[in-house]
């Protein structure tokens, strides 16, 4: 396929195709500068995407590394007809490294690995397992609109929001999380303003919220990261809506880092808090949020910008990539399956089990 045609045609809700036998993701590294398209070959490749940002947000994560198993059934079948179930570990191994705390990605991944295992040892994989990656693709946009629709009716009219990160379609399998909510309620004619942190050090906020949400001709204001508090303190804002990595058994959400100290600005300030994710974002098996793996990235992420080191020569860096926001300070937790308020544990449960 021609790659320029595909960028020429693309929008923030196909930014993961797979067309024609191929696989290719809009490399969200080089937005709003450029709208490239970039071709995966193999799982490896995949793995490589997730950890270098080319594809982020928890979702969108799981659905790439799903597509990535087809990708290492095919070349497993064609390497070893007889023996594909077992040479295919390895790559669903490497796919599992690629990054650390979105819980979506081992939610794909193990989801995969049941098909694995219950199909023939001498069966091509490939459209058994493609299928159940468009699945995957497919639920997930389903399920944005509908959080779309429960999350829009928490908001009141003429609302004032801050989003933080980029919890979109870019984020997803197309329509968003945080941003489907917002784009429901700018549908509704419920929002008035939607502001957008910059999102410090990869500027998600600045350069992929904003982009997605001019597409859709929602007006955005860009904040600094430290000027959100501020802007709570003059009044008219009503929500923060962010989306969510991962949500632990009691309901404390990991999401990017800035999303603690925007919610504890929130809570200071009389504005309540949404976190749009679908169930497959919530880790029961973690009692808390302190339990939730947390990614440390390169520091070279704070020392450079645009290839030009900014910081001090010397200076140290710590780079953790996301917080843990306590339960506590969540007004709403907004899922497909439902509302959970105030979330707490035995409130996460009854979610899952209704």
């Amino acid at each position: 396929m021609d790659l320029s045609k595909l960028s020429a045609q693309a929008t923030a809700d196909d930014a993961i195709i797979w067309r024609e036998g191929h696989f290719y993701l809009l490399d969200q590294r080089v937005l709003p500068d450029r709208v490239d398209f970039i071709e995966l070959n193999s799982a490896s490749e995949t793995a490589q995407a997730i950890h270098d940002m080319v594809v982020r947000g928890a979702p969108a994560i799981g659905i790439t590394a799903a597509y990535g198993v087809v990708l290492a059934g095919q070349a497993a079948y064609q390497s070893s007809a007889q023996r594909w179930q077992s040479t295919i570990r390895a790559d669903l191994d490497t796919l599992r490294l690629s990054r650390p705390t979105a819980v979506n990605l081992f939610w794909a991944l193990n989801r995969m690995e049941r098909l694995i295992d219950g199909l023939s040892a001498t069966e091509d994989p490939t459209e058994s397992l493609l299928q159940e990656a468009i699945l995957i693709h497919d639920e997930d946009v389903r399920a944005n609109r509908k959080m779309g629709e429960l999350g829009a009716a928490l908001i009141e009219s003429n609302a004032g929001v801050i989003t933080h990160c980029n919890a979109g379609a870019l984020a997803t399998g197309g329509y968003g999380t945080a941003l489907g909510v917002i784009r429901s309620a700018h549908g509704k004619g419920l929002i008035r303003e939607v502001f957008a942190d910059e999102t410090r050090p990869w500027l998600q906020g600045a350069r992929l919220t904003a982009w997605e949400l001019l597409q859709d001709e929602i007006p955005v204001t860009l904040l600094a990261d430290g000027a959100a508090a501020h802007r709570m303190a003059q009044g008219g804002v009503n929500w923060v809506i962010v989306g969510s990595d991962r949500i632990a058994a009691n309901g404390d959400v990991a999401n990017k880092i800035g999303t603690y100290s925007l919610a504890v600005a929130a809570k200071y300030h009389g504005v309540k808090v949404m976190v749009a994710a679908p169930t497959s974002t919530i880790d029961m098996s973690l009692a808390s949020g302190g339990e939730i793996p947390i990614e440390v990235r390169s520091g070279d992420e704070l020392l450079f910008c645009g290839g030009r080191q900014i910081a001090a020569q010397g200076a140290g860096v710590w780079n953790p990539v996301f917080d843990v926001t306590p339960a506590e300070l969540v007004d709403a937790i907004v899922t497909e399956r439902g509302v959970v308020f105030s979330p707490n544990k035995k409130k996460m449960q009854k979610l899952l089990m209704d």
